[in-house]
C-alpha cells in the first residue's frame, strides 16, 4: 500500500513539474535504425516464430527491399530497446545477413506494450490455439491492471465477464470462445502441443484444462499406452471423477477403453435403392427395423435350406 501510494505521489509530482506538451512529447514515437543486438525478444512472447516457406521468402524480401515496414520497440533503462511487434521481420534481418533495422520507438508503459504486441500479431491469418490461448490471457490480464480500482475492494466477477467480452471483442470471438482459449493455458505443454496439432479438439481439451498438473501426466501416459485420445464425452467424465478426487491411472484407462460413438463401425446404404419397398414418409427406423426383422427370416430360411 505504501508502494501504490508513493508511486501515485511520484505521478503527481510528475504531473506539477511537466507541461502536457513535454508529456505529450514523451509518448510521440519516433522512427530510426537500430542495431538488431540491442534488441531484446518480447518477455513471454506468445506467437512462434516459424522456419517455413513464409519465412524463407520473407528472408529473401529483406535481402532485395531491406524491411519495409519498420518493427515497433520501447526503450529500456540500459539504453537498448525491447521488441514490441516485428519479431519475424527482425528473425528475418538477422537471416538476411543485416545488422539494423528501422524501428519505430513508442514510450509505453508494460501493459500498453502487451496489448499492442497482441493486438499486432493477432492479425495474422493462420495463429495456432496455443498462441490465442496466451495471447488472449496476456491481454486480458493487462487490461485488468489497467482498469484497476485504486482502493482495497475485490474486483467483482461481472467486471471480470466484461473484460473476457471486450477482448472478445476486439479480437472477434465470443466471450465463451475467449474464455476456452485462456483455458488451454492450464494443460501441460505436451497436451497443448497435441491441441496444436489437431490431436485433440477444443471441447475436450478445455475439460482437460481442469485436471491436475499430476493427473495430466498420467492420461498423457495411458493415451500412449491405449495409443488413443480421449472424446469430449470421455473428458467431461475426467474432469468430473477429478473435482471428486477420484482420477486416478485405472480411472482414466477405464475411461479410455469406452468405446466412442465415433468409432462403432457403420453401414451406410443409399435410400434411393430401399425406397420402393416402403411407403412415403416411412420413418428410417421404422425403415431399420423392417430391415433387420426380413434379414432374421432369410437367416431362419437359409438355416432349414442347409439342413
Amino acid at each position: 500500500m505504501v508502494k501504490n501510494s508513493a508511486a501515485s505521489l511520484l505521478t503527481s509530482v510528475d504531473d506539477l513539474f511537466t507541461t502536457q506538451e513535454e508529456r505529450d512529447e514523451a509518448k510521440r514515437e519516433t522512427i530510426m535504425e537500430i542495431p538488431l543486438s540491442q534488441i531484446s525478444d518480447f518477455p513471454n512472447h506468445p506467437f512462434k516464430v516459424k522456419m517455413d516457406e513464409s519465412m524463407s521468402n520473407l528472408v529473401e524480401s529483406v535481402k532485395s527491399y531491406g524491411v519495409l515496414s519498420p518493427i515497433i520497440v520501447r526503450p529500456k533503462d540500459n539504453g537498448e530497446y525491447e521488441m514490441i511487434a516485428g519479431h519475424r521481420r527482425k528473425r528475418a534481418s538477422e537471416l538476411a545477413g543485416k545488422d539494423n533495422i528501422k524501428c519505430i520507438v513508442q514510450n509505453v508503459t508494460d501493459d500498453e506494450a502487451i496489448i499492442l504486441m497482441v493486438d499486432s500479431n493477432l492479425q495474422r491469418e493462420q495463429l495456432l490455439p496455443s498462441e490465442k490461448a496466451f495471447a488472449y490471457k496476456m491481454k486480458l490480464d493487462a487490461m485488468k491492471r489497467q482498469g484497476k480500482r485504486t482502493d482495497l475492494t475485490s474486483v467483482p466477477v461481472a467486471q471480470k465477464s466484461t473484460s473476457r467480452a471486450k477482448v472478445g471483442e476486439i479480437v472477434g470471438e465470443s466471450q465463451d470462445q475467449v474464455r476456452r482459449y485462456i483455458r488451454l493455458t492450464y494443460l501441460s505443454q505436451p497436451l497443448l502441443d497435441m491441441v496444436d496439432e489437431g490431436k485433440i479438439a477444443m471441447r475436450p481439451a478445455v475439460e482437460l484444462s481442469y485436471l491436475t498438473e499430476n493427473e495430466q501426466e498420467i492420461l498423457l501416459n495411458t493415451m500412449e499406452w491405449e495409443d488413443c485420445t480421449p472424446s469430449h464425452v470421455q473428458a467431461i467424465k475426467m474432469r468430473q471423477f477429478s473435482q471428486e478426487g477420484k482420477l486416478n491411472e485405472g480411472v482414466i484407462q477405464s475411461i479410455l477403453q469406452e468405446e466412442k460413438p465415433n468409432q462403432k463401425e457403420q453401414f451406410r446404404m443409399p435410400k434411393e435403392r430401399i425406397s420402393k419397398y416402403f411407403a412415403p414418409g416411412t420413418s428410417s427406423q421404422k425403415i431399420e427395423e423392417t430391415i433387420i426383422k426380413a434379414l432374421e427370416l432369410y437367416r431362419k430360411r437359409q438355416r432349414k435350406i442347409e439342413r
